[in-house]
């Protein structure tokens, strides 16, 4: 599989994750007649990694996520010297998802982009709950970390085959419904970054969090599990084991 071919998928997963994970919180829990709300939220978001698992898992392994990929490089499953470029097409990814988010979202006047928090990740007076900087912290670093031991546990290769882009999805859409209301949460520094770059301020000040705690959360998740079950077949391509 061609390099090229890999960080494309990455940045079509990743920009298809922040598209639907925070349309659906933009466009549609934003309506109180819609009625998705949490539950709703968070099913988008699980959604769109479930879908895309089966989409692209193939090609590259359907990180979607910096700390994802920090996370497996931390467990041996993924080369290190990949997770730059990885990295940076994730981002592109959900750049351009936020910059089309904001052209559906800006086609009724009402719209202000700031003022509808844009699905940004905040903590202290901009979490939906009012939760502390250090809650914030400690949320996005657990809940990364069981999400890598996650991915890490269903995609090895004694796990039973085809139910890994399932429970990760499922993992995910847990996850939110555990800290959406600490942090909007985030889990993955490029779909903070999205966001935080329209809606500016306050978003890009507090965005370090949102780098800083996932990829640590991620490369624990990674460590903890390559501990409890070591991986025989060691580095592959993508993250996913090879039988």
């Amino acid at each position: 599989m061609g390099a090229s071919r890999k960080y494309a998928a990455e940045f079509i997963g990743t920009f298809w994750l922040t598209l639907g994970g925070c349309g659906s919180a933009v466009l549609a829990a934003a309506f109180p007649e819609v009625g998705i709300g949490l539950l709703g939220v968070s099913l988008a978001f699980g959604l769109t990694v479930l879908t895309m698992a089966y989409a692209i898992g193939h090609v590259s392994g359907c990180h979607l996520n910096p700390a994802v990929t920090v996370g497996l490089a931390a467990g041996g499953r993924f080369p290190a010297s990949d997770i730059l470029p990885y990295v940076i097409a994730q981002v592109v990814g959900a750049i351009l998802g936020a910059a089309v988010l904001y052209v559906i979202a800006s086609g009724v006047p009402e719209f202000d982009v700031v003022a509808s928090g844009f699905a940004a990740n905040g903590y202290a007076e901009h979490s939906p709950g009012g939760y502390s900087m250090v809650s914030g912290f400690v949320a996005e670093v657990v809940l990364t970390m069981m999400f890598l031991f996650i991915i890490m546990g269903t995609t090895h290769g004694q796990a039973p085959v085809g139910f890994a882009p399932l429970a990760i999805g499922l993992a995910l859409t847990l996850i939110h419904l555990i800290s959406t209301p600490v942090t909007n949460t985030s889990v993955n520094p490029a779909r903070s970054t999205g966001p935080a770059l329209f809606v500016g301020g306050w978003a890009l000040g507090q965005l370090w969090l949102f780098w800083l705690a996932p990829l640590l959360g991620g490369a624990l998740g990674g460590v903890l599990y390559s501990w409890l079950s070591p991986t025989p077949t060691g580095i592959v391509e993508g993250g996913v084991p090879s039988k």
